[in-house]
């Protein structure tokens, strides 16, 4: 799909550069004619399925920071708090308040570093560990049965789009 501004040779009401035919449908996403357009209609597709998703966890009441940071910690191993600060993209002072709820939640441990006695490390707890492998259990369960009932076209776009997605997130 070309994506054209409206007013562009060849631009038509589907935003494609010819008629709709059976090969190409006027679908949804081809509709689109704008990177503007594109890129709003993403973020808002993209926040509603987060938001959607994040329904879908162990019995808790951890914030969706929160449990980024578990996550993280759970995903990547012991880390300081800067370095957890770094990957999460927020300031350690905020990250501070974040662990500091993990730890009396007892979802983290904090214990002096065996390199550097100055620095503290964090840890996933057994019970921290059980809340994530639940909730990711949970999460993945509810996808899944959603991406069953996609054609393999559609699934191969998907596959595709989540490779793209990543390198969003990461850029």
């Amino acid at each position: 799909m070309t994506l054209l501004p409206p007013s562009a040779p060849g631009a038509t009401s589907t935003g494609t550069t010819g008629p709709a035919t059976a090969a190409h449908p006027a679908s949804a996403h081809a509709k689109r004619r704008t990177v503007a357009e594109l890129s709003h209609d993403f973020r808002l597709a993209n926040g509603r399925l987060a938001r959607r998703v994040r329904q879908e966890q162990a019995d808790n009441e951890l914030t969706s920071g929160q449990f980024s940071a578990l996550g993280a910690v759970f995903r990547l191993g012991p880390m300081t708090l800067s370095a957890l600060s770094e990957e999460e993209r927020v300031t350690p002072p905020s990250m501070n308040r974040t662990v500091n709820a993990l730890v009396e939640a007892g979802l983290l441990d904090r214990a002096g570093s065996a390199e550097d006695g100055r620095k503290i490390v964090l840890t996933v707890t057994d019970t921290g560990l059980s809340l994530v492998r639940e909730t990711r259990r949970r999460r993945d369960d509810w996808i899944a049965k959603r991406i069953l009932k996609l054609t393999p076209e559609q699934r191969h776009v998907l596959a595709a789009a989540t490779d793209i997605m990543k390198e969003l997130a990461n850029s």
